[in-house]
């Protein structure tokens, strides 16, 4: 009976061990996948380092555990030790160097890639645009650029985004596609893109032109300067220098903002845009007496000059913090993602976005910000109301104002000129005499009076060339306040997507 009850309690014993261990090794492996929390207290139940290189099996821990002596078995049961910080768990293997690994993103929802697509190279080509959230401390962006070994150029506190964005050189020989992929798994970043290259849309190709200005009388001006002439609504121009001392904008600039790198001096294109906005000495200029803010992002190329994604994303905030009702973007390029963004942050704010459609004729895909989703397109025609042959095509394409052979300002005097950039600061400026009218004017409101109002060019309806039509002023303002006998428009399908 005594033997009995001796092999009873052994059984007992054993199974019980057993259990002990089986748990305790289930829980450590646990622990070797969970979040790092501090270390154990120094002394015992604490673990001893495992040599260096190779692999360090069954876990690597060892130490003191707990242990139970059955007669033929000896068992230890690991002692439990919560992971530390500064050690890297993968299953059965601990690295006790620090952390080298670069954080990797969670498994959350996240944005599309912006690696650019294999054709594209319409970008600087040893540049990045980071975007990261305003909460990152220094130390962790300082430990961001070492680990992608990158070199800063310069950053800046972005309000349409809440972010904080960066632009970082890429010092090796490593590309640019490849270097954006690597910091999109970086879970640091909210995002990175290339730094894109964007070009103003004139013509350099000059000829007599017609000096007596033939788009004042296709946009109706002298009719709707009758009613109103843009005072005191505030239009960002981004763009490249403008020559404030000009005749044409006495009094019409009213703060200057250089968010490109090189110092501030006039340039063709950003002065014949403003005064085609705002002129009001030889020339006539849409909206008069609107107030221009000069955001010069364009640095001087030649006879042109070209812009980034960055200088351009600065100047947009910039913008947005003087309260700007229309931003005018005569400009085009590539898709851009951050761009995107920060025009959607703005259209929500009740900030009229206008941009040339483009220069690259019949055959180009869309440029953008021009095929952006909240933006209205403008595409150019000429004196005869045909479309401007070098002019971009497409159903993104809203509404169509004169851009060929224009008489346009210049630092120092003028020129003629033609372009889907000069179209519009045209309807920038019919915008502004809307904005005098109904200060509470949306964007979607404006650009369906726009359509609803414009004349009918090309095929009937709205086309892939002129979108609705050719603007005019005064029917447009007549929409918006009861005047000349339009008291309403009907409404059309909407010029953006």
């Amino acid at each position: 009976m005594s033997m009995k009850i001796v092999h009873f309690c052994l059984a007992a014993v054993v199974v019980a061990a057993a259990s002990l261990m089986t748990d305790a090794v289930q829980a450590q492996k646990s622990n070797a996948r969970s979040v790092a929390t501090p270390p154990p207290p120094s002394g015992g139940g604490g673990y001893t380092q495992p040599p260096s290189g190779g692999h360090r099996g069954g876990g690597g821990y060892r130490g003191p555990g707990w242990g139970a002596i059955v007669p033929g078995i000896i068992m230890t049961v690991p002692q439990l030790v919560q992971p530390r910080d500064d050690v890297l768990y993968e299953d059965d293997v601990i690295d006790d160097q620090p952390r080298r690994r670069p954080p990797q993103r969670a498994a959350r929802p996240s944005r599309p890639s912006s690696v650019p697509p294999a054709n594209e190279r319409r970008y600087v080509p040893d540049e990045v645009v980071i975007e990261l959230r305003n909460t990152v401390p220094t130390a962790q962006v300082d430990a961001l650029q070492r680990r992608h070994r990158l070199t800063r150029l310069e950053s800046q506190p972005h309000q349409l985004s809440g972010t904080t964005l960066y632009r970082w050189r890429i010092p090796d020989r490593r590309s640019v596609p490849q270097v954006v992929r690597e910091l999109e798994r970086d879970n640091v970043v909210a995002s990175a893109q290339p730094n894109y290259v964007y070009t103003l849309q004139d013509d350099a190709t000059a000829s007599a032109g017609d000096p007596a200005q033939y788009e004042v009388a296709k946009l109706r001006l002298p009719q709707a300067h009758q009613i109103a002439s843009g005072t005191d609504v505030l239009v960002a121009v981004i763009d490249s220098g403008i020559d404030a001392a000009h005749p044409e904008l006495t009094d019409s600039v009213v703060e200057s903002f250089n968010a490109a790198a090189t110092p501030m001096a006039p340039h063709n294109h950003g002065t014949a845009i403003a005064a085609l906005i705002a002129g009001h000495g030889k020339l006539i200029g849409a909206a008069p007496k609107a107030r221009i803010l000069a955001i010069r992002a364009f640095d001087p190329n030649g006879g042109s000059a070209d812009g980034t994604t960055f200088a351009i994303l600065k100047g947009l905030d910039w913008a947005v913090a003087r309260k700007a009702r229309i931003i005018n973007m005569s400009f085009a390029g590539p898709n851009d993602p951050a761009l995107q963004r920060s025009l959607a942050a703005a259209h929500t704010r009740g900030i009229i976005l206008i941009a040339a459609a483009g220069n690259a004729g019949a055959k180009s895909p869309p440029l953008y910000p021009a095929d952006g989703p909240n933006v209205i397109a403008v595409s150019a025609t000429d004196a005869d109301d045909r479309l401007f042959a070098p002019s971009n095509r497409g159903p993104h394409i809203a509404i169509a104002a004169p851009g060929d052979q224009l008489l346009v300002a210049v630092p120092g005097g003028y020129e003629v000129s033609s372009g889907t950039s000069y179209s519009a600061a045209e309807i920038s400026g019919v915008v502004a005499l809307m904005l005098e009218r109904d200060p509470k004017l949306s964007p979607a409101k404006a650009l369906r009076l726009l359509q609803a109002t414009a004349r009918d060019l090309g095929p009937k309806g709205r086309d892939s060339e002129f979108g609705a039509g050719l603007a005019d002023a005064f029917g447009a303002l007549g929409a918006v306040g009861g005047v000349g006998g339009v008291e309403a428009a009907a409404p059309v399908k909407a010029g953006m997507r």
